[in-house]
């Protein structure tokens, strides 16, 4: 596993908004350091408060930016830097659509969604003089922007939770003939509001168990036959499409080695309270007229 040493990580006590999780980096570099960043079955955002900014090279060119969202799934991209100061937020799509709005898999500057309020929000993460401080003030914003948010539909919300929960393995006629839906308007539906169709979000969320039980050491092999390839040679080919490197390189990327201190839980596991959060009903699939096609 690489090494972190140069990394100081640090953990909120607490994060009381269901689907929502985050962490501290202050990453100390001697000379220029690139890091590649990995999909994720979250929506990415990350707020340097430092004096510094990310440099991000990807499929969409080269951007310079002190903040950052990345859609579902974003495509992986390279980060350089010589040291950085920041709060990185992994946000449920659910949540995210409420707070952020409609995203792609693409990765944009916050301040191009949220406009002034990113540069305000840097200044008083700069402020601030603890860690607790900066999440209390990262929540405090979220918590604002889900209460005034938009809602994605019910079905869509009950869906992504069964994706999750089958571990990307649940098909996704299944799921829309259990809401009523024709899987036409689902794949509409998803696709508007959490940024990718449901075939493309359940190969994110099965790649990427996968991928983590590569960087604890398991068999590829076990890997595979475990998480529904068909075999080793499919999940190679799955990793290197989200990655664009190898299994073996992948495994051994900061980024991931990083999530069992940055995220030792998951925060995007299917909880009864998000539906109270979301203000809508999700616990069960039901048909509605206006559903039915």
């Amino acid at each position: 596993m690489r090494d972190l040493s140069g990394w100081e990580i640090a953990r909120p006590r607490k994060v009381a908004l269901p689907g929502v999780d985050m962490a501290g980096f202050r990453i100390r570099a001697d000379g220029l350091t690139e890091l590649r960043a990995i999909p994720h079955p979250a929506v990415t955002v990350g707020v340097e408060f430092g004096d510094r900014a990310f440099d991000i090279h990807g499929a969409q060119g080269r951007m310079r930016t002190g903040t950052l969202a990345a859609g579902l799934g974003f495509g992986a991209f390279r980060v350089r830097t010589d040291g950085v100061e920041c709060v990185q937020i992994r946000l449920s799509p659910v949540v995210a659509y409420a707070v952020l709005g409609e995203l792609t898999d693409g990765v944009l500057a916050l301040d191009d969604l949220w406009g002034n309020a990113t540069s305000r929000l840097r200044e008083r993460l700069h402020g601030a003089r603890s860690w607790p401080e900066r999440f209390a003030l990262i929540e405090s914003e979220l918590a604002a922007r889900l209460h005034r948010g938009r809602r994605a539909d019910p079905e869509v919300v009950w869906a992504w939770r069964e994706i999750v929960g089958s571990r990307g393995r649940a098909r996704v006629g299944d799921l829309a003939a259990r809401v009523g839906w024709s899987r036409g308007r689902l794949w509409s539906r998803f696709g508007a509001q959490l940024g990718l169709t449901p075939k493309r979000a359940a190969m994110l969320v099965r790649f990427d168990h996968a991928v983590h039980r590569l960087v604890r050491g398991d068999a590829p092999a076990r890997v595979a036959a475990d998480g529904g390839y068909v075999d080793q040679s499919h999940l190679h080919h799955e990793i290197r499409a989200f990655t664009g490197t190898t299994p073996a390189v992948a495994a051994n990327e900061p980024w991931l080695a990083a999530d069992a201190s940055a995220w030792p839980g998951s925060a995007f596991e299917p909880r009864p309270e998000a539906a109270v959060v979301l203000g809508r009903q999700v616990d069960r699939p039901h048909a509605t007229r206006a559903g039915r096609e």
